[in-house]
């Protein structure tokens, strides 16, 4: 089994401390994963506008939590 694939076993159990703990450690785990794909859309030149359409936000919500943390690439590097 996968980390993921054991936390989501571990969400839905009946122990609330147990299903809390794996709450927090599956958001903490979405949240890396979407800065990685993040960055990696940024890297392929896509906009802002593209990435807030596929992950289903607005474009200044996915600007404001990202742009500090996504460094700037050059177009003319491809």
């Amino acid at each position: 089994m996968t980390e993921a694939t054991d936390l989501a076993a571990a969400a839905g159990s009946a122990d609330p401390k147990v299903g809390l703990r794996a709450v927090v450690a599956l958001r903490r785990l979405l949240e890396g994963l979407e800065h990685v794909q993040v960055a990696n859309a940024r890297r392929k030149g896509w906009s802002w506008q593209e990435i807030a359409d596929a992950l289903e936000v607005t474009r200044q919500g996915v600007h404001k939590k990202h742009a500090r943390l996504v460094p700037m690439t050059d177009p003319r590097e491809d």
